[in-house]
């Protein structure tokens, strides 16, 4: 018997060595042939049992087959883990505005909707019948991280935005946030549309026209240029001034134009004849760093200008009267920049590494901002946009009197208020970072901005107040999410610029690094 039961067992031994190596070959050629490997971790497979067999261990037969939900965690936790999950085919979503007002029940929707197949719902949920005038939507998810409540764009479609945000629930309700986009389009920085030559040294400020039609620059080479946009030409060019030309700008209904340069001599123009009007205003003991009109939806006759300069004051103007108003002193080192909010209040910063906060119209302190640690270089408003264009829009409407576009710019400054609420501003300096500020109710940031490796020189708000780029001599001009790689040399300025077409939209950079500027003459560029 025992003769018997060893026969058997060796018996045993050789089918179960054959049946391993057929399976095994079997096993090589699918894989060959399929590309799928049967021994993987997702799929399970076949494995060597151990060394028993034969009647010692007659359940073993030399091998066996295991499955992933056996062998392993189930292939839905591994994918988890490398940031893929299985979502359902529909997902429940409740569309709400910015002021939190649901529109609608709650509606289960395809998970793969993409940004049209959400625009085309929220329109019919809004009962938009007007094809033309239908106004696109952003839409944002609440998302927590880190026990901070924050917003996620849907880029793409809901599956991209729930793949890549693994903290979403598909099991709960998502609540999505539709904002309106602005109608005109809007073209990704590519190429340079347009190269204006005809200063002979450094282009040291630029800036357009309210309505978009012109475009004026100040130069190194003492000059003030008006340039023609839908031509691309020149139309005048002022030689009055006797020293660099640091910054200039335009009054919000666009009937003047001021320059000021390194004397420290303000000069106003008139930007359809190209000539000055009145007398040179010595306005400061030193160079002017910086001008900021008066909004028109506060000033109907656009007179009052605020001038910044290194001799540590704030002096605001009447440009009609050629008078000084008021000087508003308190600044330990030179005032880099100066903004005018819609609010009646006045900023002004500095290298005394402040930002000061006056009431315009008594010309008293409000508060003052601290946060930085070096001088800060340039200030920017969410409402810059509405501020400088005054009553003109993407319409190119034309008002017959001043009170109409007064009016217009009144009812446009209401709107931007309704829909962004308190102006935000943004500071950025020498020490890298970028500050954002709620100057109407706090003296303390709402948050400390990181990234760029050297001094932020400007930063621009988008028309809408949503998004800004910042500029610096790291040679990145970093918008929020975006970086604008390719700039060979330091970034002096950023500017959002409205073609005269009202349609289109496109980000100014000006600055070093282009192969055609030399050290001489700097250029400037739009993209």
């Amino acid at each position: 018997t025992n003769l018997q039961s060893n026969k058997f067992d060796r018996i045993l031994e050789t089918m179960a060595e054959s049946v391993a190596e057929t399976v095994a070959s079997t096993v090589a050629s699918t894989v060959a042939e399929t590309g799928k490997d049967y021994g993987d971790k997702k799929t399970g497979g076949i494995a060597w049992a151990g060394s028993l067999v034969g009647s010692k261990n007659p359940n073993n037969l030399g091998y066996r087959y295991s499955t992933a939900s056996k062998r392993y965690r189930t292939s839905g936790q591994d994918d988890l883990e490398n940031g893929i999950r299985d979502l359902p085919k529909n997902i429940q979503i409740q569309f709400r505005n910015r002021k939190g007002e649901d529109l609608a029940e709650t509606l289960d929707i395809p998970t793969n909707s993409t940004i049209d197949d959400l625009n085309a719902l929220v329109h019919s949920l809004l009962e938009d019948t007007d094809d033309s005038g239908k106004v696109p939507y952003s839409f944002y998810a609440k998302v927590l991280k880190n026990g901070v409540e924050d917003d996620v764009e849907v880029v793409m479609s809901l599956a991209e935005m729930l793949q890549n945000e693994l903290t979403i629930s598909t099991e709960t309700v998502l609540n999505l946030v539709y904002q309106p986009l602005a109608v005109f389009r809007v073209r990704p920085v590519t190429r340079c549309t347009d190269t204006l030559p005809g200063h002979t040294e450094a282009v040291l400020h630029v800036q357009y026209s309210p309505d978009g039609r012109m475009l004026a620059s100040g130069g190194g080479d003492t000059t003030v240029r008006f340039w023609d946009v839908y031509t691309a030409t020149p139309k005048h060019t002022c030689k009055e001034h006797k020293n660099h030309v640091l910054c200039t700008s335009w009054s919000p209904d666009g009937v003047r134009f001021v320059s000021a340069d390194k004397n420290g001599v303000l000069i106003v123009w008139d930007p359809t004849k190209g000539t000055s009007t009145g007398k040179h205003i010595k306005a400061h003991r030193q160079y002017i760093t910086s001008l900021a009109w008066e909004p028109m939806h506060r000033n109907a006759s656009c007179d009052r200008l605020a001038t910044a300069s290194k001799d540590t004051t704030c002096k605001i103007w009447n440009v009609r009267t050629q008078s000084l108003l008021r000087t508003l002193s308190g600044h330990t080192d030179s005032v880099e920049a100066v903004k005018w909010g819609g609010e009646e209040l006045l900023y002004t910063a500095s290298r005394d590494r402040t930002i000061k906060v006056w009431n315009a119209d008594r010309g008293i302190l409000v508060r003052t901002l601290v946060g930085h640690g070096h001088r800060i270089n340039t200030l920017a408003l969410s409402s810059d946009y509405v501020l400088r264009t005054g009553p003109f829009d993407h319409k190119c409407l034309k008002f017959s009197t001043k009170e109409e576009a007064h009016a217009a710019a009144v009812k446009k400054y209401e709107e931007f208020s309704e829909k962004q609420g308190q102006e935000r501003l943004v500071s950025g300096s020498d020490d890298f970072t970028l500050f954002i500020w709620n100057p109407k109710e706090s003296k303390h940031p709402i948050k400390r901005l990181t990234g760029h490796q050297q001094a932020v020189n400007h930063i621009a708000f988008s028309p809408d107040g949503r998004y800004f780029a910042s500029a610096s001599f790291d040679k990145k001009n970093q918008n929020l999410e975006w970086i604008f790689r390719g700039f060979f040399g330091d970034s002096y300025r950023a500017r959002w610029v409205r073609l005269p077409s009202g349609m289109e939209w496109r980000l100014k950079i000006f600055g070093h690094g282009q192969q055609r500027f030399n050290s001489q003459a700097l250029g400037n560029t739009i993209w």
